[in-house]
């Protein structure tokens, strides 16, 4: 009786089967061509890193040739400044010893000045004891005349020594303002040698800096390539899972399908079992009929059996779940309760049997109303007959694994 559409069945199956393998084929060369392009792009982008690193070797060669000459230039520097040093300090000396010249030949003059003192005071004694002493005028006169002769003569030898002096001062002035040229041109040159002291610690900072970065450019390129390899072993992880939880539900549907084989009509693809309405129920109406019954329990017990007596299937099962569907004739909220009540009815019906009750069915099973949400399509136009139907299907504790896989796929 259940047999009726087993042509068109199977064509349905092996073309939702196409379809299937046609979408987990275009989504695992999706993946491919996601690693593919990925690997690419980091291949190119290492690529460029290691431009980029020879660049900035060959840069900081440079810079350290060009340190290298303004070190040399440095040290050049230093020694011709060592050398002027040299020159001013002699220079300085010889200063120095002009100078004490100089001051012992002011001694010499203050010593002639105290004896000029010394002879004018003994002409002022002179003086009185000529008043004395007429006769002895004459002689201290002539005395008088040789001391003031020889006065004038020392008169003379001061005018010729303060002239020296004056000469020796301008001199003296003259080698002060160079030897202040000298050291001004010093300072300046000691100030160059500073600015080109702070340039050269300029760029020995800015080569650490440099080099600095280039080490943390080789960190980033290792972290990269280890990102990567956590990359392609996730990849790696996720693929096993992917064929992990697509396989669970393949081996349900493989058992049901050999243990059940020809005598139950069930959905190759998903592996639910289908049940056509007018075998149920009258046309618009929720009561089992009473001789679709022994065929309802008979095909429930079967399939129902294989499920929660197979060892491999079992730990797996989380619902069992009776759906209503109709066609698209009459309103949406009418077609909706109509489902309902009709997957309401037949749980109620299954869940007296014995056989429900000998293996606690009654906590898995649920039953919902879909009305024509999910109406069967045969080249684009609704195929009503197979859209009225009570469909009996399970799901699986991973939550159905399709959207398991779509959650893996999206995952970072």
């Amino acid at each position: 009786m259940f047999n009726r559409d087993k042509s068109d069945s199977d064509s349905n199956f092996w073309i939702s089967y196409a379809d299937l393998m046609a979408g987990l084929l275009f989504v695992f060369i999706l993946l491919i061509g996601a690693i593919v392009s990925k690997s690419t792009l980091l291949k190119t982008e290492l690529h460029d890193k290691k431009d980029k690193l020879s660049v900035l070797s060959h840069t900081l060669e440079e810079k350290e040739k060009r340190l290298n000459i303004l070190g040399q230039s440095l040290e050049k520097s230093e020694a011709l400044s060592a050398e002027q040093k040299r020159l001013l300090t002699l220079k300085n000396t010889r200063i120095h010893e002009d100078i004490s010249k100089l001051t012992e030949q002011e001694k010499q003059i203050q010593e002639q000045n105290t004896r000029l003192a010394k002879a004018q005071l003994r002409m002022s004694k002179n003086d009185k004891l000529l008043k004395l002493k007429l006769d002895e005028i004459e002689k201290l006169n002539q005395l008088l005349l040789e001391e003031k002769t020889k006065e004038d003569k020392l008169k003379g030898k001061i005018v010729l020594v303060q002239s020296l002096l004056d000469d020796k001062n301008k001199a003296l002035k003259k080698k002060d303002k160079a030897l202040r040229k000298e050291e001004k041109s010093l300072k300046e040159y000691e100030g160059k040698v500073i600015v080109l002291s702070n340039q050269l610690k300029g760029a020995k900072d800015e080569a650490v800096v440099k080099e600095e970065k280039l080490l943390m450019l080789l960190s980033a390129m290792d972290e990269k390539k280890t990102k990567y390899d956590d990359l392609l072993h996730k990849l790696q992880a996720q693929k096993a899972k992917i064929k992990s939880l697509t396989g669970i539900k393949l081996k349900v549907v493989a058992a049901l399908k050999k243990a059940l084989g020809s005598k139950i009509n069930i959905d190759k693809k998903t592996g639910s079992l289908r049940l056509a309405s007018n075998i149920l129920f009258d046309v618009g109406q929720a009561t089992l009929k009473d001789e679709a019954k022994v065929e309802l329990k008979k095909a429930f017990e079967e399939y129902i059996g294989t499920l929660v007596t197979n060892k491999e299937i079992k730990p797996h099962l989380d619902k069992i779940i009776i759906e209503g569907h109709t066609d698209s004739d009459g309103g949406y909220i009418y077609n909706l309760k109509l489902s309902q009540q009709r997957a309401l009815a037949v749980m109620e019906y299954l869940l007296t049997l014995d056989f429900s009750k000998k293996h606690n069915i009654k906590p898995l099973m649920t039953a919902s109303g879909r009305a024509y949400l999910d109406a069967i399509v045969k080249d684009g136009v609704e195929d009503k007959e197979a859209s009225r139907r009570i469909e009996i299907k399970f799901r699986l504790k991973n939550d159905d694994a399709m959207h398991e896989i779509e959650k893996v796929l999206d995952a970072k």
